[in-house]
Protein backbone atom coordinates (compact mmCIF):
# COMPACT_ATOMS: atom_id res chain seq x y z
CA UNK A 1 0.00 0.00 0.00
CA UNK A 2 1.54 3.28 -1.06
CA UNK A 3 1.66 6.28 0.70
CA UNK A 4 0.42 9.59 -0.23
CA UNK A 5 1.83 12.85 0.64
CA UNK A 6 -0.93 14.52 -1.04
CA UNK A 7 -3.51 16.06 1.49
CA UNK A 8 -7.24 14.66 1.08
CA UNK A 9 -8.58 17.76 -0.19
CA UNK A 10 -6.40 18.28 -2.61
CA UNK A 11 -8.31 16.73 -5.83
CA UNK A 12 -10.45 19.96 -4.61
CA UNK A 13 -8.08 22.52 -5.28
CA UNK A 14 -8.75 24.07 -8.76
CA UNK A 15 -6.54 27.41 -8.49
CA UNK A 16 -3.27 25.98 -6.56
CA UNK A 17 -0.54 29.23 -7.26
CA UNK A 18 0.74 28.61 -4.05
CA UNK A 19 2.07 25.62 -2.01
CA UNK A 20 -0.81 24.23 -0.18
CA UNK A 21 0.29 24.98 3.14
CA UNK A 22 0.31 28.52 2.22
CA UNK A 23 -3.33 28.72 0.28
CA UNK A 24 -5.30 29.31 3.47
CA UNK A 25 -2.96 32.54 3.93
CA UNK A 26 -2.65 33.90 0.32
CA UNK A 27 -6.77 33.03 -0.71
CA UNK A 28 -7.63 35.32 2.48
CA UNK A 29 -5.15 38.27 1.70
CA UNK A 30 -6.59 37.84 -2.15
CA UNK A 31 -9.47 38.04 -1.36
CA UNK A 32 -9.99 40.21 1.97
CA UNK A 33 -7.96 42.96 -0.57
CA UNK A 34 -9.83 42.39 -3.49
CA UNK A 35 -12.95 42.54 -1.10
CA UNK A 36 -11.57 46.10 0.16
CA UNK A 37 -11.10 47.56 -3.73
CA UNK A 38 -14.32 45.89 -4.43
CA UNK A 39 -16.24 48.05 -1.51
CA UNK A 40 -14.75 51.42 -2.11
CA UNK A 41 -15.87 50.56 -5.63
CA UNK A 42 -18.50 48.96 -6.36
CA UNK A 43 -20.29 49.43 -2.48
CA UNK A 44 -22.96 46.82 -1.80
CA UNK A 45 -22.39 45.09 -5.65
CA UNK A 46 -19.44 43.39 -4.01
CA UNK A 47 -18.91 40.50 -6.53
CA UNK A 48 -19.20 37.51 -3.35
CA UNK A 49 -19.56 34.90 -6.36
CA UNK A 50 -16.43 35.31 -7.68
CA UNK A 51 -15.06 35.66 -4.32
CA UNK A 52 -16.77 32.29 -3.87
CA UNK A 53 -15.57 30.64 -7.18
CA UNK A 54 -11.72 31.33 -5.94
CA UNK A 55 -12.13 30.19 -1.99
CA UNK A 56 -13.37 27.19 -3.36
CA UNK A 57 -11.27 26.20 -6.10
CA UNK A 58 -8.16 27.15 -3.88
CA UNK A 59 -9.55 25.12 -0.29
CA UNK A 60 -11.45 22.71 1.19
CA UNK A 61 -14.96 24.19 2.08
CA UNK A 62 -14.73 24.42 5.46
CA UNK A 63 -11.54 26.94 4.89
CA UNK A 64 -13.00 28.53 2.06
CA UNK A 65 -16.27 29.98 4.07
CA UNK A 66 -13.97 31.02 7.05
CA UNK A 67 -12.12 33.57 4.00
CA UNK A 68 -15.52 34.41 2.29
CA UNK A 69 -16.67 35.20 5.71
CA UNK A 70 -13.56 37.77 6.37
CA UNK A 71 -13.94 39.21 3.51
CA UNK A 72 -17.15 39.66 3.91
CA UNK A 73 -16.41 41.40 7.52
CA UNK A 74 -14.20 43.63 5.49
CA UNK A 75 -17.16 44.71 3.07
CA UNK A 76 -18.86 45.26 6.01
CA UNK A 77 -16.41 47.38 7.88
CA UNK A 78 -16.03 49.34 4.77
CA UNK A 79 -19.26 50.28 4.17
CA UNK A 80 -20.30 50.77 7.87
CA UNK A 81 -17.08 52.34 9.03
CA UNK A 82 -16.01 53.96 5.69
CA UNK A 83 -19.50 54.76 3.31
CA UNK A 84 -21.42 55.66 6.02
CA UNK A 85 -24.26 52.91 5.98
CA UNK A 86 -27.11 53.61 7.71
CA UNK A 87 -26.66 51.66 10.91
CA UNK A 88 -30.56 50.40 11.07
CA UNK A 89 -32.12 47.66 11.40
CA UNK A 90 -32.99 46.45 7.54
CA UNK A 91 -29.05 47.92 6.86
CA UNK A 92 -27.55 45.53 9.23
CA UNK A 93 -30.38 42.87 8.28
CA UNK A 94 -29.25 43.11 4.54
CA UNK A 95 -25.59 42.60 5.41
CA UNK A 96 -26.35 40.01 7.24
CA UNK A 97 -28.37 38.33 4.43
CA UNK A 98 -25.15 39.37 2.25
CA UNK A 99 -22.96 37.32 4.42
CA UNK A 100 -25.51 34.18 3.92
CA UNK A 101 -25.53 34.14 0.83
CA UNK A 102 -21.97 34.63 0.11
CA UNK A 103 -21.59 31.61 2.22
CA UNK A 104 -23.97 30.02 0.36
CA UNK A 105 -22.46 30.92 -2.44
CA UNK A 106 -19.20 29.32 -1.72
CA UNK A 107 -21.01 25.61 -0.56
CA UNK A 108 -22.35 26.24 -4.31
CA UNK A 109 -18.86 26.22 -5.80
CA UNK A 110 -17.46 24.17 -3.82
CA UNK A 111 -19.83 21.84 -5.15
CA UNK A 112 -19.52 22.11 -8.46
CA UNK A 113 -16.14 22.03 -8.52
CA UNK A 114 -16.18 18.31 -6.88
CA UNK A 115 -18.08 17.38 -9.81
CA UNK A 116 -15.83 18.47 -12.39
CA UNK A 117 -12.58 17.66 -13.59
CA UNK A 118 -9.51 18.37 -11.63
CA UNK A 119 -7.88 20.74 -14.75
CA UNK A 120 -9.16 24.04 -14.67
CA UNK A 121 -10.41 25.14 -18.17
CA UNK A 122 -12.14 28.18 -18.77
CA UNK A 123 -15.49 26.55 -19.35
CA UNK A 124 -15.23 25.01 -15.87
CA UNK A 125 -14.66 28.25 -14.09
CA UNK A 126 -17.63 29.47 -15.87
CA UNK A 127 -20.00 26.56 -15.02
CA UNK A 128 -18.82 27.13 -11.23
CA UNK A 129 -19.14 31.03 -11.54
CA UNK A 130 -23.03 30.45 -12.96
CA UNK A 131 -23.82 27.71 -9.96
CA UNK A 132 -22.10 30.17 -7.24
CA UNK A 133 -23.83 33.38 -8.77
CA UNK A 134 -27.43 31.69 -8.98
CA UNK A 135 -26.84 30.85 -5.23
CA UNK A 136 -25.93 34.16 -4.35
CA UNK A 137 -29.02 35.94 -6.10
CA UNK A 138 -31.57 33.35 -4.78
CA UNK A 139 -30.61 33.38 -1.47
CA UNK A 140 -30.57 37.98 -1.80
CA UNK A 141 -33.66 37.47 -3.86
CA UNK A 142 -35.62 35.19 -0.88
CA UNK A 143 -35.07 38.15 1.18
CA UNK A 144 -36.75 40.63 -0.76
CA UNK A 145 -40.22 39.87 0.88
CA UNK A 146 -39.13 40.49 4.33
CA UNK A 147 -36.63 43.11 3.81
CA UNK A 148 -37.75 45.10 0.25
CA UNK A 149 -35.77 45.64 -2.85
CA UNK A 150 -37.32 44.12 -5.12
CA UNK A 151 -36.49 46.60 -7.88
CA UNK A 152 -33.01 45.79 -7.60
CA UNK A 153 -33.50 42.60 -8.91
CA UNK A 154 -34.37 43.39 -12.80
CA UNK A 155 -32.69 41.65 -15.49
CA UNK A 156 -30.71 44.45 -16.59
CA UNK A 157 -29.51 44.64 -13.01
CA UNK A 158 -28.44 41.14 -12.39
CA UNK A 159 -26.75 40.80 -15.95
CA UNK A 160 -24.54 43.29 -15.25
CA UNK A 161 -23.59 42.15 -11.78
CA UNK A 162 -23.14 39.02 -13.15
CA UNK A 163 -20.81 40.76 -15.68
CA UNK A 164 -19.14 42.37 -13.32
CA UNK A 165 -18.59 38.94 -11.27
CA UNK A 166 -17.16 36.90 -14.67
CA UNK A 167 -14.73 40.39 -14.81
CA UNK A 168 -13.54 40.47 -10.81
CA UNK A 169 -13.18 36.49 -11.42
CA UNK A 170 -11.11 36.91 -14.85
CA UNK A 171 -8.75 39.30 -12.53
CA UNK A 172 -8.24 37.34 -9.56
CA UNK A 173 -7.57 34.00 -11.71
CA UNK A 174 -5.02 36.06 -13.79
CA UNK A 175 -4.04 37.34 -10.37
CA UNK A 176 -3.27 33.40 -9.44
CA UNK A 177 -1.25 32.36 -12.49
CA UNK A 178 0.87 35.44 -12.22
CA UNK A 179 1.64 34.04 -8.74
CA UNK A 180 2.03 30.95 -9.99
CA UNK A 181 4.34 32.12 -12.81
CA UNK A 182 6.73 33.91 -10.73
CA UNK A 183 6.51 31.57 -7.96
CA UNK A 184 7.27 34.10 -5.45
CA UNK A 185 6.81 31.79 -2.52
CA UNK A 186 8.94 28.90 -3.49
CA UNK A 187 6.06 26.70 -4.52
CA UNK A 188 7.68 24.40 -7.57
CA UNK A 189 10.68 23.86 -5.19
CA UNK A 190 8.70 22.86 -1.99
CA UNK A 191 6.87 20.25 -4.48
CA UNK A 192 10.13 18.53 -5.70
CA UNK A 193 11.23 18.09 -2.19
Amino acid sequence: MALSIVPPHADHLRLDPVAPRLAPVFCFALLTLSCALASFALACATPFAAFAVVAAGMLPLRNAQLVIAGAWLVNQGIGFGALHYPVDGNTIAWGLVIGAAALLSTAAASAVLRMLPRRRTPLMLAVTLIAAYAAYEIALLAATPFLGGEDAFTAAVVARLGLTSAAWLAGLVAACEIVRLFDPFGRRGAMSA
